[in-house]
């Protein structure tokens, strides 16, 4: 059930396109109990076509930038900051600031349906979770702590080894 239909009178995320951009409105924090509901930023078939370059377009910006935990500028960024970065520079998307909250956000896909745009998590030891976007090609973009932000292949022994899940976050059916 659309979650419009249960509190109409409330505008609880809102998603639309405004002069070809995907804009997504976040919950408000009062509501952080229906984070696993939030919306998905729908798409055209246009735009869906331009998703990848655009990430790519972002990636150009930032890749080599060294990691750096907490880090959110172009002297040190971590993996979630860098998602926010690139989501919200390739699509006007918001995402929340660490992989704890990015990976309630749009809904769980399988590996095997991954198309650019989506969220891919790594579960890299008992309490740490690594996220980044997939590009295509079973390719995906993060910020390494070893390489910086760099361009890494999901059939990587690693990352297979430690793949969790996928979240999609924008309608790119």
């Amino acid at each position: 059930m659309h979650l419009s239909t249960l509190f109409p009178a409330m505008v609880l995320c809102a998603t639309t396109v405004i002069a070809g951009h995907a804009c997504a409105f976040n919950l408000p924090s009062s509501f952080t109990s229906l984070e696993n509901h939030s919306q998905t930023t729908h798409v055209s078939a246009p735009q869906q076509d331009n998703i990848k370059s655009k990430i790519l377009a972002e990636y150009s910006q930032w890749k080599g930038t060294r990691y750096h935990w907490g880090g959110s500028s172009h002297r040190g960024i971590d993996c979630s900051a860098l998602m926010q970065a690139i989501m919200h520079g390739s699509m006007n998307m918001n995402l929340p600031r660490t992989t704890g909250q990015q990976i309630h956000n749009g809904y769980h896909i399988s590996q095997d349906e991954l198309k650019p745009g989506d969220l891919v998590f790594f579960k890299t030891s008992k309490s740490t979770r690594h996220v980044g976007v997939y590009v295509g090609n079973n390719e995906f973009i993060h910020a390494s702590k070893i390489k910086g932000v760099t361009v890494s292949s999901l059939a990587n022994n690693y990352w297979q080894a430690h793949y969790e899940t996928a979240r999609r976050i924008t309608d790119n059916a």
